[in-house]
């Protein structure tokens, strides 16, 4: 019987059996797909030359995450490589917003689009030196965030502080006119915070693309060497070496209670796993409560809440295997592994509107990955693994462009979704489809197959609208991992902090589990030994916050 069960082998999942091993826990990690990983996963599916990532692919969550460098998963064969600039945002009159890993150069871009735009980017750039990692601590750590919070106090005191919160709360377009004059800075804030579903107006949009792009001038979009895949494998060879297996293709069908408290789970071909000390639940919010947890075992107000939890949109994703790369019209996007296609922020706010009223957008905004300029490994020189995805409603009332296309999402409605994605393209790239050897589309169902967590094509576990974020996440309570059912914890990205790869629902699951069973002999001896040998750093991983 182990300690804990760990339902899905997402990034979350892994990390939260990792510190549960590294306490000297038992875990069973249970994953209904044939491979671990959630949406953290590559292969060779789109051609044998190139590697594509199915899912996600750059990680500066996870570069920037205290969890995930507390791993030290280097040691277990993980290395990052990165594209020589971060981001770029190009228009179609020839003009280039591009975020460098330097501030300096990317004040003296910013500087081209209007005077003084490089010193408002530079005054960003030093209030996140100011507060920056202090908010990395508030963000991944369990809410509310005592030791952080408390030296962000300190730091911005007075209307220093309420500047600072103004500022995190405003919508990416207020905070690009408050802070710049031409339309550079403007396109990287608010390119950056439809990464989620915050459109230019949304509240916390500016704030959001803000992270982002501090993020991308400290530790840059980085992805694994070879493949998404790579980061998963590293979580996993990090729980082999503590005796920790994961089983594939053992789908959960429920959580067992009883007397309000969690002892195991049983599993689709009828398999019960007991476990001693807790459950930890790597599965979206309305999965786990009413589903593989039975209404009777919840308050009656669980189940009101979870009927008004949002999603995040819904999402399109096409992988291509490129025989050259892309022909950009300007200079800027070859050097980039992320870039975004729209032209302006008005363009951007066009296509949010077109979502909110469940109308397919007849010119989506595309988020466009480069990885061989990322990472060479991924295809043969001269060539390129390339994609791109882009949100639409999760359902569809109407089709804004001609092709009628509906949320049936049959395979006809996805060919013609992928060629609307790539006419995007062609504005930027004229000729990019002459370069295309091979194409595979996602469509929210197909993606919804190959993970069940990215329910109807959401990839963030829940909206990351301030109206379900904190206290309010997944449903309004604490903010932290604990459920009303005693000795389960949610471990997903519909738990706080929300969706990206940095592991800290997983890891604030874990903690919570931890402190709720205390520190028996056996986990001290483990840790102890641990310390002594050197073995997987520190046995807590990262100091929780709180």
């Amino acid at each position: 019987m182990p300690d804990a069960v760990v339902i899905g082998a997402g990034p979350n999942g892994l990390v939260a059996a990792n510190l549960l091993a590294d306490r000297g826990w038992t875990v069973d990690v249970l994953e209904a797909q044939d491979a671990p990983g959630g949406a953290v996963r590559s292969d060779r599916g789109v051609h044998p030359d190139h590697v594509n990532d199915l899912f996600s692919s750059f990680y500066p969550l996870a570069a920037a995450s205290p969890v995930i460098r507390g791993l030290r998963l280097h040691e277990y064969g993980l290395t990052w490589s990165h594209a020589p600039a971060v981001v770029a945002h190009p228009l179609t009159d020839g003009r280039c917003a591009v975020l460098e890993r330097d501030p300096d150069r990317t004040a003296e871009d910013l500087e081209r689009f209007a005077p003084g735009d490089g010193d408002a980017w530079r005054e960003l750039c030093a209030l996140w030196d100011r507060v920056g990692a202090d908010a990395l601590g508030a963000l991944f750590t369990p809410f509310p965030p005592v030791r952080s919070g408390l030296r962000l106090a300190a730091r911005l005191r007075g209307p220093d502080g309420l500047r600072l919160l103004r500022t995190a709360l405003l919508p990416a377009r207020r905070m690009g006119e408050e802070t710049f004059a031409g339309d550079g800075g403007r396109l990287l804030l608010a390119g950056n915070a439809l990464h989620a579903d915050l459109s230019p107006e949304t509240a916390l949009g500016g704030g959001f693309g803000w992270l982002m792009c501090m993020l991308g001038q400290t530790v840059g979009f980085p992805v694994p060497t070879g493949g998404a895949g790579a980061l998963t494998d590293a979580l996993v060879r990090r729980l082999a070496d503590r005796g920790v297996t994961v089983r594939c293709g053992r789908r959960v069908t429920e959580v067992v209670v009883r007397d309000g408290r969690a002892h195991g789970v049983r599993t689709a071909d009828g398999e019960t796993v007991t476990a001693r000390r807790g459950v930890l639940a790597d599965v979206p919010a309305p999965a786990l409560y009413g589903e593989l947890v039975a209404w009777e075992h919840l308050p009656d107000r669980v189940r009101d809440d979870v009927r008004r939890f949002q999603w995040d949109f819904a999402t399109v994703k096409v992988d291509w295997a490129l025989d050259r790369p892309v022909p950009w019209a300007t200079e800027g996007p070859a050097r980039a592994g992320t870039v975004h296609l729209a032209d302006g922020v008005d363009e951007l706010t066009r296509f949010a509107a077109q979502i909110a009223m469940g109308l397919v957008p007849d010119r989506p905004f595309l988020l466009f990955g480069q990885m061989t300029t990322a990472d060479p490994s991924r295809s043969p020189a001269g060539t390129e693994s390339a994609w791109a995805y882009t949100h639409v409603p999760r359902t569809i009332t109407g089709d804004a462009g001609p092709d009628g296309i509906t949320s049936a999402w049959t395979p006809d409605d996805g060919q013609r979704m992928a060629d609307r994605i790539e006419a995007v393209v062609e504005r930027f790239a004229p000729g990019f489809r002459g370069t295309v050897r091979a194409r595979r589309v996602l469509t929210p169902l197909t993606l919804e197959a190959l993970d069940a967590n990215l329910r109807g094509g959401a990839v963030n576990g829940g909206t990351t609208a301030l109206h379900q974020q904190l206290v309010f996440r997944p449903v309004p309570g604490t903010g932290r991992p604990e459920t009303p059912v005693r000795g389960l914890y949610l471990a997903s990205a519909s738990a706080h902090p929300g969706g990206g790869v940095h592991g800290a629902p997983g890891a604030n699951a874990a903690r919570a589990a931890l402190h709720a069973s205390g520190p028996p002999f056996a986990a001290l001896l483990s840790a102890g030994q641990r310390l002594l040998t050197g073995r997987g750093g520190t046995p807590d991983g990262p100091s929780p916050d709180a």
